[in-house]
């Protein structure tokens, strides 16, 4: 029988890649404790130490937030006029 991929998520990831930068234990005790392969572990680690940066760099995600925003409030000006007319069309 075939067995289910397991899917992690990223705060477990997280976690896992933090310990193994820790070193306070080995690799291979890691991945018995969470039932996961070691070089599962190491990718994780290597994706969390390549994308680190990502956390110091708030000022492009609220840049990205704001526009994203923006664009929302354009639209519901858009549908509250069209609403408006709807109404004043049909004299409700």
């Amino acid at each position: 029988m075939k067995r289910e991929r397991r899917k992690f998520s990223a705060s477990f990831k997280a976690k896992v890649a933090i310990e193994a930068i820790k070193e306070k234990e080995t690799i291979l005790e890691l991945a018995s404790k969470y039932e996961l392969h070691p070089t599962q572990i190491n990718t994780w680690k290597k994706e969390f130490l390549s994308n680190a940066e990502a956390v110091f760099t708030t000022e492009r995600s609220v840049d990205k937030d704001d526009s994203k925003e923006k664009d929302l409030y354009s639209k519901i000006g858009e549908l509250q006029v069209q609403v408006d007319f709807l109404k004043k069309v049909l004299g409700k």
